[in-house]
């Protein structure tokens, strides 16, 4: 590949990735301030019942994804990836400005988390799709030499918007009083997200469609698309079920590490956000690491590979977390259960793009992405919560992730073989 083409890939996989960045960065800073929020909108003499709420909010957003899969996966799949990638930034905008300028459940009562549930299920809505958008644009303008490496940069985008809300996080919190954080200085990180639209908006008016979507003579019907998938069923089922271990150690690591760190092992919010700076940067280097090495030694075996490590090592790293807690062990833990996920994200994303058929990439991606996203990583937060509160183990969000680890498992090892690929990449078709 010439010097000019790596800088037009480069620029156009920078272009593509910030909505991406939107969202995620969104959905973090939610589930960075969950104990604010959670104040704000859902007031509770008991904590934990205040907690969960929000959690429960947060993960209704996740609900929404799998509509926002099918019908706008559909859209894109009929009318193009430029337009639909337009498409989802619009909605996640409009999500974020509705969390961010909602007042607070003492001004306006019951208004108040009526109006923040119907912000987290518009962003969901966009989410469902967004996601899937990005990462076939990505494989349809890469060349098969390096197209792990390529779409592992959709994981990247994501990296970057935790780092850079962890590092806001990081600063208010270091800037503000507790009291402040409380009252008002939780909706900042809100606000720059909001600031950040236009750009963004900007930026990705310059894509272009995708020379393989312009290449197809054949634009299938909504109709079409969507009896497609019904067809494709099984394939949608068991991607699914490979993208869960994604979707609940990313979310692990990342959304509830704040609130885990502070409010179940008690050390420090700020400690807590340096950890998950930490996570992320960790993230932005090892994700298009395993990408590129899943182009040369296959997707399976790393797949496998970072499966077993998360499903064996889970439990007895947090519970010698527990044990102690501490600054350095939570870092160890975390960046442990980093590398694990980069690893297998790095080649999930892309295997999952290179076995859905052509006619419903995007759609098919999206939704089984979608499902694994609203039926087990959107509620992480909140099943760890549970699970701590039931058991009285400060460990056991690890048998959530141990779970997820044998069901992504499951799923990669039943798409290997319905494949038949052996330990290299399906044809990309």
């Amino acid at each position: 590949m010439s010097a000019k083409s790596r800088l037009s890939t480069f620029r156009t996989v920078f272009i593509v990735s910030g909505g991406n960045f939107l969202e995620m960065y969104d959905f973090m800073v939610y589930g960075y301030y969950a104990g604010a929020i959670a104040r704000a909108y859902f007031p509770s003499v008991d904590t934990y019942a205040s907690t969960m709420a929000a959690f429960g909010a947060f993960g209704a957003g996740f609900l929404m994804r799998p509509i926002g899969a099918i019908v706008l996966g559909a859209v894109i799949d009929r009318f193009g990836r430029r337009n639909g990638l337009l498409l989802t930034l619009g909605l996640m905008a409009v999500g974020t400005l509705t969390i961010a300028t909602t007042p607070a459940y003492a001004r306006v009562g019951l208004a108040a988390p009526l109006l923040v549930l119907a912000g987290r299920l518009v962003q969901g809505l966009s989410a469902g799709v967004e996601l899937g958008g990005v990462s076939v644009y990505l494989a349809e303008i890469a060349g098969p030499s390096n197209r792990g490496f390529v779409v592992s940069w959709q994981s990247a985008s994501q990296q970057v918007a935790v780092v850079f809300a962890a590092a806001i996080g990081l600063i208010a919190s270091a800037s503000l009083s507790k009291a402040d954080m409380a009252a008002w200085g939780w909706r900042i990180p809100f606000i720059i997200g909001c600031a950040l639209i236009p750009f963004l908006f900007l930026i990705r008016r310059r894509l272009q469609e995708t020379p393989e979507f312009l290449a197809r003579t054949e634009r299938p019907s909504v109709g079409e698309i969507l009896s497609s998938l019904g067809r494709n069923g099984v394939v949608v089922g068991l991607g699914a079920m490979m993208a869960t271990l994604t979707t609940v150690a990313f979310y692990m690591i990342t959304a509830y590490t704040p609130t885990y760190g502070a409010g179940v092992l008690h050390l420090s919010l700020t400690s807590a956000f340096i950890i998950t700076l930490c996570v992320g940067a960790s993230n932005l280097v090892l994700l298009p690491l395993a990408g590129a090495a899943s182009d040369r030694i296959g997707r399976i075996p790393l797949l496998v590979g970072a499966a077993a490590v998360v499903l064996t090592t889970s439990y007895p790293a947090l519970r010698w977390l527990v044990l102690g807690p501490s600054f350095e062990r939570l870092l160890t833990v975390e960046l442990w259960l980093s590398a694990a996920y980069a690893a297998y994200n790095g080649a999930m994303v892309v295997f999952l793009t290179e076995v859905m058929p052509k006619a419903v990439r995007t759609s098919g991606f999206s939704l089984a992405y979608s499902l694994a996203t609203a039926v087990f990583g959107g509620f992480t937060p909140l099943v760890s919560t549970w699970l701590i509160h039931r058991t009285g183990d400060k460990a056991a969000p690890a048998l959530w992730l141990s779970a997820a680890a044998l069901v992504g498992l499951t799923g990669a090892l039943g798409l290997w073989r319905r494949a038949k690929v052996g330990d290299k990449a399906a044809a990309f078709v």
